[in-house]
């Protein structure tokens, strides 16, 4: 079968076996993939390659063929793919053996996967088959930073740097849905108004003076993942007793910090990742309820995926990259 592949010969178009079900487990035949800057990390990352993988977090498709003592699905059945390996429970932290999908099992870009049944979801029957493969990492990252991490509320001033990665657009749409406001910084001026588009109140440019800017704002909650380039920053801004929530770090993530700063403001610092299957079940009602999309940036072919790494690489998107299978 056709996959998107690292190994010893790097990122490429390449032939894998086709998998079988094993108990306990499906085959889907994927019709599209999303992309996620964490497929764009791993290549990058990986010392022990001597193999190859299948890249890819997100996916949805039709169930192929069933394992032995399989009776939750049955061949032809829709399903979206929860990449939160091992994860089921809502907790603080996840548990042992959580990892995301994509390494070391292999992903979704490929025409085939196998997977357990605990790992798939009914696909949103709203939403088109580009969307479904752009809604589980991306919604469930940022729907755990937002609303359990964070515990947003009607009311509140959200601050989110960085507009224009998938997790922001749906902090953006998932904040508005609550009932708070949200303010966003890109650099770009055309994804700031992408961003106002998309329902954000207001939109600054990352390289004005944030407290100037911010002055008559009372920030309760900044939801970072810039990281250095950002970080202070966005805690000077936060009010006292607030809250700032770390999902991620696409900047040098080694930052310096004033402890007697953060402590005279009894501030709270949370990190946060990806999340259960509990919260993504949490986040599907939610987004069905409020009839939130995935923002789609561009959609491509499997045998093009280069060109979306190539996008993500130089954060020309606003929103999601999409595979077709």
């Amino acid at each position: 079968m056709k996959a998107i592949i690292h190994g010893d010969e790097g990122l490429r178009l390449g032939e894998m076996p086709t998998p079988q079900a094993g108990k306990g487990e499906v085959v889907v035949m994927m019709k599209t993939a999303g992309l996620n800057r964490r497929d764009l990390y791993i290549p990058a990352r990986r010392n022990n390659k001597g193999h190859d993988i299948v890249l890819g977090s997100d996916g949805a498709g039709i169930i192929e063929s069933v394992g032995e003592g399989v009776t939750t699905w049955k061949e032809g059945d829709e399903v979206l793919i929860n990449p939160s390996l091992h994860w089921f429970d809502k907790s603080n932290a996840s548990p042992e053996g959580f990892g995301p999908l994509g390494m070391p099992d292999d992903g979704t870009f490929a025409e085939k996967i196998v997977l357990s049944v605990e790992q798939l979801e009914p696909r949103p029957s709203y939403l088109s088959w580009e969307e479904s493969a752009s809604v589980a990492l991306a919604g469930l990252t940022g729907y755990r930073a937002l609303v359990t991490r964070g515990q947003a509320k009607e009311g509140d001033t959200v601050f989110i740097p960085g507009a224009g990665s998938g997790v922001v657009t749906f902090i953006i749409q998932f904040a508005k849905a609550i009932g708070a406001r949200v303010i966003v910084t890109s650099r770009s001026e055309e994804k700031r108004r992408y961003a106002l588009d998309l329902g954000a109140d207001r939109a600054i440019d990352t390289n004005a003076d944030w407290k100037e800017e911010l002055k008559d704002e009372t920030i309760d909650l900044v939801i970072e993942s810039v990281g250095k380039a950002t970080f202070n920053r966005s805690l000077s801004c936060l009010k006292k007793g607030g809250k700032l929530v770390v999902f991620g770090a696409t900047t040098e993530d080694v930052i310096d910090l004033d402890l007697r700063e953060l402590f005279n403001n009894q501030q709270e610092i949370i990190g946060s990742m990806m999340g259960s299957r509990a919260e993504l079940r949490e986040m599907l009602t939610f987004i069905e309820k409020h009839e939130i999309r995935p923002v789609i940036d561009k959609v491509v072919p499997l045998e093009s995926a280069l060109e979306g790494f190539k996008m993500l690489e130089d954060s020309t998107q606003f929103g999601k990259i999409v595979f077709t299978i």
